[in-house]
């Protein structure tokens, strides 16, 4: 397993990692990312931005980067920084296949993303990620699995995932939508030749939207690595759109309501990694302060009280616009 070389680790931010979803491709549903990109969102600057990302990340400890096909050009940029830093080489990286990016760079576009969790569309995207990474990719996820994704149920698919396995490669899968803790209860029960598929699962957590908790309790007994995304909730939890009471936790921290918001949930003993979105570097830079917050049991139970129901929650991210 790859993350066991994060298990090992002992700075402080071990335990973030920077997802590129928010800047490889021009349009995204984060709240105010038209703020944060400005005007010019072209090809070279988005890669310009990443690359900024990515050093600063890497500088502070950060040892996962995670990217997709469907994230616009994020593998592209992520392996042009790879290839100019040789000697990084305590990385782990992950990507995610399951959705084409269909968008062709604008952020006008009808439809951004295609999902397709066939046979044919693993082979394709997979020869894709591997002549961008190559022997970099330590893990490969379906993207966004729910419980009627034909991923749960196709042997021949699985027989793949197994092959690419056996060769070296972790297998994982992420989750999304008001079912998840259903989705990551099949993908746990999901075997070839009698050995679990899948060894790390990656889900949306956050304080408003915690229903995956126990089923991610559930996948780490059972040895796989838990990788929390959208822990920022798209942008709801930032400090001009974050409730209330977590900006009065977070006056009492000193610290901003992002690195709150993380530290959330960097105090579930099932967390392994929780992804930073940051589209900036200074948004990266105060989510890394997230391993210093101590919340103490008032202000934890207190922020637990911000929780919304799923399906509300779900339907209120499917209206966010693609800025």
């Amino acid at each position: 397993m790859p993350f066991a070389r994060l298990a090992t680790a002992t700075t402080p931010t071990c335990h973030i990692g920077l997802g590129l979803a928010a800047v490889g491709r021009p349009g995204y549903i984060n709240l105010d990312r038209d703020r944060d990109l400005g005007r010019d969102r072209g090809v070279d600057a988005l890669r310009a931005r990443t690359h900024e990302l990515l050093d600063a990340a890497y500088a502070q400890g950060v040892r996962y980067f995670d990217v997709a096909r469907s994230y616009g050009r994020s593998e592209e940029f992520l392996a042009d920084w790879l290839n100019a830093h040789p000697d990084a080489d305590d990385l782990v990286v992950g990507s995610k296949w399951g959705y084409t990016y269909t968008a062709d760079w604008s952020t006008e576009a009808e439809t951004h993303e295609v999902k397709d969790h066939s046979l044919t569309a693993y082979e394709r995207q997979r020869a894709e990620t591997d002549a961008l990474l190559g022997d970099r990719l330590d893990l490969y996820q379906i993207h966004s699995v729910t419980p009627d994704s034909p991923a749960l149920t196709d042997r021949d698919l699985h027989a793949r995932l197994a092959e690419a396995a056996a060769g070296g490669m972790t297998v994982g899968f992420s989750t999304s939508g008001p079912a998840q803790a259903d989705a990551i209860r099949a993908a746990l029960a999901v075997t070839v030749d009698g050995a679990p598929l899948f060894r790390t699962v990656q889900s949306t957590y956050n304080v408003l939207e915690t229903s995956a908790g126990p089923a991610l309790a559930e996948a780490h007994d059972a040895g796989l690595t838990v990788i929390v995304k959208e822990g920022m909730a798209n942008g709801r939890l930032s400090g001009p759109h974050a409730p209330d009471m977590l900006r009065a936790v977070a006056e009492e921290t000193s610290l901003g309501c992002d690195a709150v918001a993380l530290a959330w949930i960097l105090r579930r003993p099932w967390a392994g990694v929780v992804l930073s979105g940051a589209a900036t570097v200074p948004q990266l830079l105060s989510n890394l302060h997230a391993p210093a917050v101590d919340l103490d049991l008032d202000q934890l139970t207190r922020l637990a009280t911000l929780k919304e129901e799923p399906r509300a929650y779900w339907e209120r991210r499917g209206r966010l616009p693609w800025h």
